[in-house]
């Protein structure tokens, strides 16, 4: 069996019971957190939490060889760790389209997304969302500013009035030859980056939203024009950035009263 657990959006106690219950019954404990990772907690301590050993597997131990897991599961209960929601990443998929393939049996037990945490942290009402983007690093996809993909996505969501989550880029020590080496820190995109890129190389004065380490003790929403965020510090990651399309009444109620955004920003109703 393999069961893949979400460990939701923070530290070690985010995961739900039912998460919580499999993952101490498991024989075995494999994890990535190059996708995501909890900010608020450590392996070490997630292990002293629940009084398991995990062993974290690299990009290339997930995507390119997973035969360890795999050859695990067909004998043994083995539960594979993500942050966040289990299934949001497609190397998690492939993973469990593997396993089906090999006649191993798979469970999916999920955990809080970002993308939720974004709709109630915010105000901003989730079936008014389209298509999300991840915003990279400029070095990590060989050019400067903001991809293309990404400027067409937003607008496009933009034009049929809808919200866009844009993911910010994290590069984890080791994970990849684009990202900072093995020992070296692991390194997060900041939302006022983000803002700073989009404004530089879109529209400065784009209504958006940053959202920090949703889900911890202290999380911090704010609004403003893009420009405006990208000369804020919004502390410790993880961030988001949401760019709104046409906006609710009760949206931009929402966004006043819990993101701080100025009167001027907003639309008038």
């Amino acid at each position: 069996m393999l069961t893949f657990i979400g460990l939701g959006l923070y530290d070690e106690r985010s995961v739900t019971v039912e998460g919580q219950d499999a993952l101490r019954a498991a024989d075995r404990v494999f994890a990535e957190f190059y996708t995501s990772r909890l900010v608020g907690a450590t392996v070490g301590e997630l292990e002293a939490y629940h009084a398991v050993d995990v062993e974290v597997r690299d990009r290339a131990g997930v995507e390119q060889h997973p035969e360890p897991i795999l050859d695990a599961a067909e004998s043994s209960d083995v539960a594979f760790l993500t942050a966040g929601d289990t299934m949001i990443s497609t190397t998690h998929v492939d993973l469990r389209m593997r396993a089906v393939e090999r006649g191993i049996d798979t469970r999916v037990i999920h955990g809080v997304t970002a993308q939720s945490a974004a709709s109630s942290l915010t105000g901003l009402q989730n079936y008014r969302f389209g298509k999300a983007v991840t915003l990279p690093f400029p070095y990590a996809h060989g050019a400067d500013g903001v991809p293309a993909s990404v400027v067409d996505a937003i607008e496009d969501n933009r034009e049929r009035g809808l919200h866009t989550l844009v993911y910010l880029d994290i590069k984890v020590a080791g994970s990849s030859p684009a990202g900072p080496a093995e020992g070296e820190p692991d390194e997060f995109m900041t939302a006022s980056e983000a803002a700073g890129m989009l404004a530089e190389d879109w529209d400065s004065e784009v209504l958006g939203v940053a959202v920090a380490r949703a889900g911890s003790p202290d999380p911090v929403v704010a609004a403003d024009t893009l420009a405006a965020l990208a000369e804020r510090d919004f502390g410790a990651p993880l961030h988001m950035l949401v760019v709104p399309g046409d906006v609710h009444h009760l949206e931009a109620e929402a966004l006043a009263t819990l993101a701080g955004c100025p009167a001027g920003v907003l639309p008038e109703f």
